[in-house]
């Protein structure tokens, strides 16, 4: 959406493989499409530059519930797949984040729902329970007009009751991982022969994480006549079999990747020493003006001991992986929402489909091994219009890894520096020295004023030089005596622990050098 206010997003970065599909439409985001053919294809009709939702024909109820949202014109994708849906036809979206998917499904999904017939009418899967619970909510907030219509999120470390119960009252929205729904199913307490929708969102990342037979056995138990939407920010092949298998002459809508989140992310690397990862964290972190920042690390152990460490900095941290019980990790999602978490610790599995808004920067501690899991990380900022940053951490021999993110996402990531301590230093006692003015103006400093015009008096001090020790006092410099290693350690100094390191050649680094 371009707005007023994005409709809910839980999608992830696009990359545009052919996928065999009667129509390919690609658009840049708030540009008019373009349309290519497929080889087989008839050209569809381009969207209009500018659309607005009254050239889409949604039903009343849903027309109502967007108004109420707020959200005035349809993101690219929205513009594209929402006319074909609501025609009754099968959908092939690639997308980058942040530009509306689950709406552009959502809506038609509804649009295709009876309220008034209690049983299951349409299912979405989702690879994890995160963006389950988003794709549900956001599902309900367009359904609010709609009376009588329930939506069920059906995912694993929770409880079977409540959704059971949910199911047996006749949900006709289903949005599930595809292990739960499994379960469900195997317990009948799920039946999908009424099935009329069916969307897999994010379906490139449920096939890498193995659900491909799961997938495959639920769409096997729905209706032949049923409508199916996929979602993914890749199309290998894979993803293509599952087209071909389950689809009827689908339209393919994409866009382009002047749209993608990639473009909207400052990304930056840094070269960092393992043993000096965790420092060099804490300092990036401290000088950020993002309101709040998630940190990628590779492993749940990483992610705990990372998480820690940035606590024992002073930083207002938590980490969730998938060790983490669902109604915890519910709540430290809910914290970073609402301001009261600075900065998650998270890994790949565990951070999937999360959508919030604070989150203005992402570090990855490591370098993903797949250039694939780096868009998807950087996926988490810049979403919906909105801008972000993304720094990554590289070692000496990881040029080759950088090399392939950069072809990935067609842009080449420059070299930032780490903050030192003075930098630290600096930011800190700028931000307090802001507040100034306003405290100045409140008053009532007087008793202030005569304490430190006595201690100036009675030890003969410059009251700059006080007002400098107050000031190192407040933003944690205890002096060069303390932290030395802190004080010494400066990016330059990093890149050549690296040159040097790389002369030696490579060695294993002890999970302590990893910073973890």
């Amino acid at each position: 959406m371009t707005e007023s206010r994005p409709a809910p997003d839980a999608a992830d970065p696009a990359d545009g493989s052919d996928v065999p599909a009667e129509t390919v439409t690609e658009s840049t985001e708030g540009a008019g499409a373009q349309s290519g053919t497929a080889p087989s294809a008839a050209e569809e009709p381009q969207a209009p530059a500018g659309p607005s939702f009254d050239d889409i024909d949604l039903p009343a109820p849903l027309r109502r519930a967007v108004d109420e949202l707020g959200f005035t014109t349809p993101s690219a994708i929205q513009a594209q797949a929402i006319p074909s849906l609501l025609e009754g036809r099968d959908v092939i979206g690639v997308a980058q984040t942040g530009t509306g998917k689950t709406a552009a499904f959502g809506l038609p999904l509804l649009a295709a729902v009876d309220p008034s017939v209690r049983e299951v009418q349409a299912l979405v899967l989702a690879p994890t329970r995160e963006l389950a619970m988003q794709v549900a909510d956001a599902i309900s907030s367009f359904a609010t007009s709609m009376g009588g219509l329930d939506v069920v999120a059906l995912y694993g470390g929770s409880p079977y009751g409540p959704q059971e119960r949910a199911l047996s009252r006749g949900a006709q929205v289903v949005v599930g991982t595809p292990g739960r729904v499994m379960d469900h199913m195997r317990r009948a307490n799920l039946k999908l022969d009424t099935i009329r929708f069916a969307v897999l969102d994010e379906a490139d990342e449920m096939l890498r994480m193995g659900f491909a037979e799961d997938v495959e056995e639920i769409l096997s138990h729905s209706p032949e006549t049923r409508q199916v939407a996929l979602f993914s920010a890749t199309m290998p092949a894979a993803i293509q079999r599952v087209a071909q298998t389950h689809m009827k002459d689908p339209v393919r809508v994409s866009v382009t990747p002047q749209s993608s989140t990639v473009k909207s992310v400052t990304q930056t690397y840094a070269v960092v020493p393992f043993k000096h990862r965790t420092g060099a964290l804490a300092r990036v972190l401290a000088t950020s003006s993002a309101e709040a920042a998630i940190v990628f690390v590779r492993t749940r152990a990483a992610a705990e001991e990372v998480g820690s460490a940035l606590v024992a900095r002073g930083l207002i941290a938590a980490s969730i992986s998938g060790d983490v019980p669902q109604k915890e990790r519910e709540k430290i999602v809910e914290r970073l929402r609402d301001g009261s978490l600075q900065v998650l610790v998270a890994t790949d599995v565990a951070a999937r489909g999360l959508d919030v808004e604070r989150i203005g920067l992402v570090v990855n501690f490591d370098v993903p091994k797949e250039a694939e899991s780096y868009v998807h990380r950087i996926g988490r900022t810049g979403r919906a219009g909105r801008t972000g940053e993304a720094l990554t951490f590289i070692g000496p021999h990881e040029r080759r890894a950088l090399k392939n993110i950069e072809r990935a996402t067609k842009q080449t990531l420059a070299e930032a520096d780490i903050p030192s301590p003075r930098d630290v230093s600096k930011h800190r006692l700028a931000a307090l020295l802001t507040q100034v003015p306003e405290r100045i103006e409140r008053g009532r400093l007087e008793l202030y004023r005569e304490l430190i015009g006595e201690f100036v008096a009675e030890n003969e001090i410059d009251p700059l030089e006080l007002a400098a020790v107050l000031g190192a006092m407040t933003v944690g410099d205890e002096g060069p005596g303390a932290a030395t290693e802190d004080e010494e350690f400066t990016g330059a100094q990093l890149r050549g622990d690296d040159r040097e390191r790389g002369d030696r050649g490579p060695r294993e680094a002890t999970p302590t050098e990893r910073g973890y």
